[in-house]
């Protein structure tokens, strides 16, 4: 759907502020968050979108400033400001120590000056930290991609072997080798989100975490979406990549996404094969543990193209993850395809199944066992569950439910706030967008990366 402006009429302006976006980011949040900017211009609002190349250079270890990608292409409504400096780690330090953007404040500054309706931060962690958040006048929006707010390395995964049940965060950032963040222990945080009118959460448990791990704040739930042309089910001529059933793994290799708890499940006597796709740090030793497996297929890092394919020819896909996802995008690219998910019940999976009736939980190696075995055999209760996972992205994760939500919510705010123009907009938005339709391609790839 595209929105376009009477004469005289000016658009909603949304700043959207995150540390890392593509092509400089490293998993799916970044290409989330390129998914929202674009939808809201398709809806007709002018984006302007700050993010911190500085923060990318230091976590690839790019030196030199020319070695950074190029910027991907936008479409027409969306301005990228690529963030940099001359000594990217000293900014990066910087912001990471004091929770300030120190270096990068008077750029910022400048941007946010030029006026916007809205202000939405995402990944603010090395953009500028909580000092981002007094920058700026508009309706302030903050969604909580991870646990950030609560968890200095973002996961609650502690000292980088188990899930988090007790704050040790001084320990645990050397674990993960990275400086204590000292500002943590003073009211910086608190005090700077007093800035933001709303708190996003994308999924009951990201919520129930961070009221756990003592966020006074509540969150205003909100519904996670694949964009509605990258909604439809690709069409391909490509068949199944292997004769025997599988089930597939999406996503990075990593201890805590659980794949070694997986990989055990199949053995030469195992009715269908695992299909792992993706890289990671942790591939070594689930290769040596997946050793003399034929039933286990380490595919690599694939192009994305070549993904819906494996979804759609694939059993299940499986999610094992051993810490708290916010909300994995792998989940809505499988039911995109009528594929049903199998998944650890832990974080947002709870919530994802009940509300999809599209996948089967497990808690252990024998319920795993067990949820895998049902879904061979029962190709019958397979197929219903894709359907309902394929019904579910069209209605309860689409891009309009979501879309139409974020625009209720900065409507009642401009409200509450006095903010009458920012009304006025909103309600132009909504009834350009109500009387004309007309298909746009998505240029937003799948989410590999989870």
């Amino acid at each position: 759907m595209i929105a376009t402006h009477t004469q005289g009429e000016s658009p909603l302006r949304v700043a959207v502020i995150t540390t890392f976006y593509p092509p400089c980011n490293f998993g799916g949040d970044g290409r989330y968050v390129q998914s929202f900017v674009h939808s809201l211009a398709r809806r007709g609002c002018d984006v302007e979108v700050i993010y911190d190349a500085d923060a990318w250079r230091v976590g690839k270890g790019i030196a030199r400033t020319f070695d950074l990608p190029s910027p991907e292409p936008e479409p027409a409504g969306v301005t990228v400001h690529r963030l940099q400096s001359r000594w990217p780690l000293g900014s990066t330090l910087l912001t990471q120590q004091t929770g300030r953007p120190i270096i990068q404040r008077q750029a910022i500054a400048a941007i946010l000056a030029k006026g916007f309706d809205v202000i939405h931060y995402h990944n603010i962690s090395l953009v500028g930290g909580p000092g981002i958040l007094a920058l700026g006048d508009a309706v302030k929006l903050y969604t909580a991609h991870e646990h950030w707010l609560v968890c200095p390395n973002h996961i609650l995964w502690r000292h980088n072997r188990e899930l988090c049940d007790g704050r040790e965060c001084f320990r645990c950032s050397l674990a993960f080798k990275r400086p204590p963040q000292l500002w943590r222990k003073t009211s910086l945080l608190e005090d700077s989100l007093t800035q933001v009118d709303a708190l996003i959460g994308l999924s009951q448990s990201v919520a129930e975490n961070h009221r756990a791990f003592g966020l006074k704040r509540e969150m205003v739930p909100m519904a996670s979406f694949m964009p509605d042309s990258a909604a439809k089910a690709r069409v391909s001529s490509a068949g199944s990549p292997q004769e025997r059933p599988y089930f597939l793994f999406v996503g990075r290799l990593e201890k805590f996404k659980g794949l070694q708890d997986v990989i055990p499940c199949f053995d030469k006597d195992s009715p269908a094969d695992l299909l792992i796709a993706g890289t990671g740090d942790f591939e070594p030793e689930l290769r040596a543990l997946s050793a003399g497996r034929e039933t286990v297929r380490f595919l690599g890092n694939l192009p994305p193209d070549s993904l819906p394919g494996l979804y759609r020819n694939a059993v299940a896909l499986i999610a094992p993850s051993q810490c708290y996802e916010v909300f994995p995008m792998v989940a809505l690219e499988a039911f995109r395809e009528a594929t049903p998910v199998v998944a650890r019940d832990l974080g947002p999976y709870r919530q994802i199944i009940e509300e999809s009736a599209a996948g089967l939980l497990f808690v252990d190696e024998d319920s795993l066992s067990a949820a895998l075995k049902t879904l061979c055999e029962d190709r019958i209760l397979r197929d219903r569950m894709g359907a309902s996972g394929r019904a579910a992205v069209e209605t309860r994760w689409s891009e309009t439910t979501a879309v139409d939500a974020w625009f209720d919510l900065v409507r009642r705010i401009a409200v509450e706030k006095g903010k009458g123009e920012t009304v006025r907009r909103v309600d132009a938005l909504r009834l350009n967008s109500n009387s004309q339709a007309a298909p746009q391609a998505d240029t937003s790839p799948n989410l590999q990366e989870g």
